[in-house]
Parts: structure tokens; sequence; C-alpha cells
């Protein structure tokens, strides 16, 4: 898997995660690569920091290298909030629904729920967009 920083052409960064390279190429051919922002198809892969592996096996804060990580940890906590109060937690069967929703054999509606490592690669490979809800950190004290 490779994260990406995005730029729309409104302006609108986010950062997006991909199978690989050649993945975020080709779905951005094919013209599914758009701002979670406000949805606009004019994407393109911003200026980013290189990630560099730690050989101590420390954990690295969510806000690290964030000007305000107090904002940013807040502005998390309050789009985890707003998921799990208005979408539907369908559990381990989250792969599943996400399939369905996709495949328009379901409902469009907001999920959440659990999956496996492989079960996120291969919604990954089809194409089929989800982002992980934020691990916070005074969560786990």
């Amino acid at each position: 898997m490779i994260q990406y920083s995005l730029r729309c052409s409104q302006g609108h960064s986010y950062d997006a995660w991909f199978k690989n390279a050649q993945a975020f190429d080709d779905q951005q051919a094919r013209g599914i690569v758009v701002c979670a922002v406000c949805g606009d198809g004019q994407v393109e892969k911003a200026l980013m920091a290189p990630a560099v592996a730690r050989t101590d096996n420390a954990k690295v804060a969510v806000s690290a290298g964030h000007p305000d990580p107090a904002q940013l940890r807040q502005l998390l906590k309050a789009f985890k909030q707003k998921v799990l109060s208005e979408a539907e937690n369908v559990g381990d069967r989250f792969a599943e629904e996400a399939r369905k929703i996709h495949y328009e054999e379901a409902e469009a509606r907001g999920i959440y729920g659990q999956a496996s490592r492989d079960e996120v690669v291969a919604l990954a490979e089809e194409g089929i967009e989800f982002l992980p809800l934020p691990d916070l950190p005074e969560e786990h004290n």
C-alpha cells in the first residue's frame, strides 16, 4: 500500500491510500480519483515528504509534524464521531456490505465496521473507496 498526498484543482488537499503507484495511475486514468472534499475530478499528486522507516519500533503520534496538533486531533475526533453517529455499524461484514453498495446491489448509505488486512487489500484492488476511522491516542487511556 502507498499513501499519496493529493490536491484538486480547487486547492483542497487530502491523503489517500492505493495498492501501489500503478493503481493510482490506473484509477486516475479511469476518472475515479476525485477530491474527498468537493468531488473535483482534476486531482494530482501533491508534494510530500518521503516516508522513512524507523528502526527503533517507536510509535509516532498521529499529529507529528502538523503545525497545530491539538486542532488536528479535534478535527479527527469530530470526523470519527460524525461517522459513528450517522453511519450504520455493519461489524465484520464491512467488506461484504461495501461491495454491495459499490456494485449497487444494496442501498447507498454510510457504513463502518471491521475488515481484515486481506479484505482491505481486496477492496482497494477492486477500486472500492473507503477510509479507515482514525485511531486516536486518547482512546487508549
